[in-house]
């Protein structure tokens, strides 16, 4: 499924090394969170150039489609995938229009991802459709802030330059709402800021959500 509008070279150039500090910073230990205890069967939505590829449990028989719609980040998916100990099949698609069968994964993953969808409903409606019952998703995402102060930066930026610097991304998104809105129950959620220390602190949520 090739969407032409998702092209950002500058963006997509800049990521990998963006990645790596995030890592550095923590963003390591959280991927590993991320995603300890997954099993079966996995989608995981706008993989970018694979970071998470290494934190998969064994347990985890399959990456079965690793998602992104960038050309530049897919290839360099497609080499961290040769390079991974479970099995990922990396596709071309975006996440509101899932090349999935309905109830075909036992778990979705969303890491900061869903900040830069063009629409979060719709997407983790696609999300809900793909996953079987008795299934999960994975989340890790930065979201709109609960003081005011905060709220009227991310506003700030999110009508500027922000977007157009940064792939799309939207800082002040009210995920957790829209993740519920899209028929999921989040049953484990921890907050925080993200990166400490770094700058900027976004606020951050990583959690669990199972079908409602």
């Amino acid at each position: 499924m090739n969407d032409p509008t998702v092209h950002r070279p500058v963006f997509a150039r800049m990521y990998p090394r963006l990645s790596r500090a995030l890592d550095r910073a923590g963003g390591h230990e959280l991927r590993h969170r991320l995603l300890e205890g997954l099993s079966g069967t996995v989608l995981e939505v706008g993989a970018g150039d694979g970071g998470n590829l290494p934190h998969y449990p064994p347990a985890v028989t399959a990456v079965v489609r690793a998602l992104e719609p960038e050309p530049r980040l897919r290839r360099s998916l497609r080499e961290a995938g040769a390079r991974a100990a479970v099995a990922v099949d990396v596709v071309d698609g975006v996440a509101e229009r899932l090349p999935i069968d309905d109830g075909a994964v036992d778990a979705v993953v969303c890491s900061l991802v869903l900040c830069s969808v063009r629409d979060q409903v719709a997407a983790l409606t696609e999300a809900r459709r793909v996953v079987r019952a008795g299934g999960q998703l994975r989340f890790f995402e930065h979201v709109r802030g609960t003081d005011p102060r905060t709220v009227r930066w991310q506003d700030l930026a999110d009508r500027t330059v922000w977007p157009h610097i940064a792939g799309g991304c939207h800082t002040g998104r009210d995920t957790v709402g829209a993740i519920e809105a899209a028929g999921f129950t989040v049953t484990r959620m921890e907050r925080f800021r993200f990166p400490d220390p770094g700058f900027p602190r976004l606020p951050h949520v990583l959690g669990t959500a199972v079908p409602s």
